[in-house]
């Protein structure tokens, strides 16, 4: 069970400004998930850029879970967001990032990301103590767990090509999350309060990816091997 800890008075939060634009919103207006996605991923790079911590590690996501803040509801075309993260726990090699979505002052959404950190051959390393000393306050000692959990394919789940595009890749050569997410788009249909998507493996350059999906869950698989999981509930 994820736990989407609120922002404590103390420690470091960061604030950013964001418009719904034309291209995260979907044909009835709303923003996207993987709109969302990519607002998430952005506020974190300008957070972490913002500290002025040298980069001598990769961070990649795991896992990240989104939902409806009670009363909420998804942003919508040209809507201007007030996005605020934090540090909500740690580990010994990962840290779990909060970040909440409101307009005019309305929290909408919340999400709750863990984190790793890898060196150049992609295994995980720990965390510095400078990362302690610029999100510790925030995080008030909470420990937060660094297993996710496996993903098993439903038997009746439908199976369909995923093909990749070069759009899809970053600057790592793997499928960047945002676009992950645009297979998340693709399978839900109507309005859902909450979704989480479990990274197991990477999706690179040249992957033959499959798309699996069945009623609140889906799965992207590289040679028959699941490397992402989602499940999402209305």
């Amino acid at each position: 069970m994820i736990e989407f800890v609120l922002p404590s008075d103390e420690g470091r939060h960061y604030r950013g400004t964001f418009s719904v634009r034309l291209g995260d919103a979907d044909s009835s207006g709303q923003l996207r998930l993987d709109g969302v996605a990519r607002i998430l991923q952005d506020i974190a790079t300008d957070d972490w850029d913002d500290t002025g911590i040298a980069a001598t590690e990769t961070w990649v996501v795991r896992r990240t879970a989104v939902r409806v803040a009670n009363g909420g509801r998804w942003p919508r075309y040209k809507e201007r967001l007030t996005v605020t993260t934090w540090c909500g726990g740690f580990g010994a090699a990962w840290a779990e990032r909060r970040t909440d979505i409101a307009v005019d002052d309305k929290l909408l959404v919340q999400a709750a990301a863990l984190w790793v950190p890898v060196d150049a051959t992609r295994h995980p390393v720990r965390l510095r103590p400078l990362f302690f000393e610029i999100y510790g306050g925030a995080m008030r000692g909470r420990k937060v767990p660094g297993r996710v959990d496996r993903s098993a394919l439903d038997a009746d789940a439908v199976l369909r090509p995923w093909p990749l595009r070069r759009a899809d890749l970053d600057i790592l050569g793997h499928v960047n999350n945002a676009a992950v997410w645009q297979a998340v788009t693709e399978v839900v249909v109507g309005p859902v309060n909450s979704v989480t998507v479990t990274h197991h493996g990477p999706i690179e350059s040249g992957h033959e990816v499959t798309l699996a999906s069945s009623p609140g869950a889906l799965w992207l698989l590289v040679n028959g091997v699941i490397a992402v999981s989602a499940t999402f509930a209305s």
